[in-house]
């Protein structure tokens, strides 16, 4: 919503007509086109780190039991269970 809000400002510095438009125009595309850009980036961008945050936990805890179970064979004992969420 405020990405919006601010991208609908610039509209009228980027169309706008009249005296004095040629020094607001580049101000309004600068504005417009890098919360365009800003925007999609986030919307594309931040899943993937979840995703990949996802993996990572996964990892560390597949490792994490591998270590506790080889722990476990040391002493000769049964490996714990470990539960992952």
């Amino acid at each position: 919503m405020t990405t919006m809000c601010a991208l609908l400002s610039g509209l009228p510095l980027m169309l706008g007509h009249g005296a004095g438009s040629e020094l607001r125009r580049p101000l309004g595309y600068a504005m417009v086109g890098g919360l365009v850009l800003s925007q999609a980036l986030t919307l594309f961008t931040t899943p993937v780190v979840y995703l990949y945050l996802d993996r990572a936990h996964y990892w560390y805890m597949n490792k994490k039991e591998a270590r506790a179970a080889r722990k476990a064979a040391r002493k000769g004992g049964a490996a714990p269970v470990i539960e992952s969420h």
